[in-house]
């Protein structure tokens, strides 16, 4: 029987003492852009994890939250990014990454000449639970036995509601980088659909992650070191897209996917990828059903639901899909005919597409290797 081991333990305990020295076994070559890096104190780029940079995707005056913000690398950037108008909120689980993160963020902040980051404590499977208002709560009354453990429990499903870490539909857009392969198998599909609760209607979420090309071995999941090096705990591509949809998100895209693996153990390549994927806007009550014409290049294409789009050939569909097909990723893929058959205005047809790839490899992270 192999030994079992808790994961957040080790993922703890290893980034802990990567936020006091630096590791350079958590980390590969991220190409970030300079203009933002110069504002940057060396420590938060030394002591700071990732496998890739979501904070290209986003757009100013977005509020943005980082899941495993670690020292604040990708906050500090996506604070510039978002600029003054926008907010960025970090949420890691490990203290000392915190106090990196929190003892940086006023000469950053000056550097830049506005303050517009803060850093929380929590799970990132978790994130209505604020571990620093739960501390409070177990200073004043400590766990003395099973009913005070039961108090406890309580306490904390009771902070989830009234005082949460992060409220319902908070933010418009979540970022990671490298740090949902190290949540607990057990715990992910939680993840997911805690990335999509907080999330405003119409926002996104932006993941870079490490994926598996087989599925991993239980012999490997119960290695304290290679999961919290952020591969024990990867998903296959599949299992990783399929996440995002089973929380319900749609236009699912990989963005970046690099050519060569990062690492390839018991002959199983594990490279990185970054992922979009987007939570439906709101309908408007006075909204109705229409059609869409998909535009090419394809034949026909197939979405998540399962309605299938000809090329060139007028589709029925709802006013909650004709919403969502008007928006990105789909904006300008179809031709939009609301009801009434009155043609909407139709952007140029899209011609953004990336094909990205890194053969220099890539690098892990943890729930603080942002």
């Amino acid at each position: 029987m192999l030994p079992s081991f808790r994961p957040e333990t080790a993922v703890r305990e290893r980034y802990a003492a990567a936020a006091h020295a630096p590791e350079a076994a958590l980390c590969c070559p991220v190409e970030y852009d300079s203009r933002w890096l110069k504002n940057l104190p060396e420590e938060v780029i030394a002591k700071d994890y990732g496998c890739g940079d979501p904070s290209q995707y986003l757009r100013a005056g977005e509020t943005v939250l980082d899941l495993g913000s670690g020292t604040g690398k990708i906050c500090f950037i996506a604070a510039q990014v978002v600029g003054p108008t926008g907010r960025v909120i970090g949420v890691d689980m490990t203290h000392k990454m915190l106090e990196v993160a929190r003892r940086n963020a006023p000469l950053v902040a000056e550097r830049v000449g506005y303050a517009n980051v803060e850093f929380r404590k929590g799970r990132i499977q978790d994130l209505a639970l604020d571990l620093e208002l739960l501390d409070r709560e177990l200073a004043a009354h400590p766990i003395t036995g099973g009913e005070a453990f039961l108090a406890a429990e309580a306490r904390a499903a009771a902070l989830r509601v009234q005082q949460p870490l992060v409220a319902n539909a908070a933010v418009d857009v979540v970022v990671s980088n490298c740090v949902l392969n190290l949540v607990d198998g057990g715990e992910k599909n939680r993840l997911f659909h805690e990335i999509f609760r907080v999330l405003r209607p119409g926002g996104r979420a932006v993941i870079s992650d490490i994926i598996a090309d087989h599925p991993v071995p239980e012999s490997l999941r119960q290695d304290a070191e290679l999961w919290s090096g952020c591969i024990s705990g990867a998903l296959t591509a599949d299992g990783f897209l399929d996440g995002f949809l089973a929380a319900g998100f749609h236009g699912v895209e990989i963005v970046k996917r690099d050519a060569a693996p990062w690492r390839t153990v018991a002959g199983i390549d594990f490279r990185a990828v970054t992922v979009v994927a987007y939570k439906a806007p709101v309908v408007s009550g006075g909204a109705g059903p229409g059609e869409v014409v998909y535009l090419g290049p394809f034949r026909e294409v197939v979405d998540d639901a399962g309605r299938r789009f000809p090329r060139g050939r007028k589709v029925p569909v709802d006013a909650a899909a004709l919403a969502t097909f008007g928006r990105p990723p789909y904006e300008g893929v179809f031709a939009m005919l609301p009801s009434g058959n009155e043609p909407a205005p139709v952007v140029a047809k899209r011609r953004d597409f990336r094909v990205t790839s890194n053969p220099g490899g890539c690098c892990s992270g943890g729930n603080d290797c942002d």
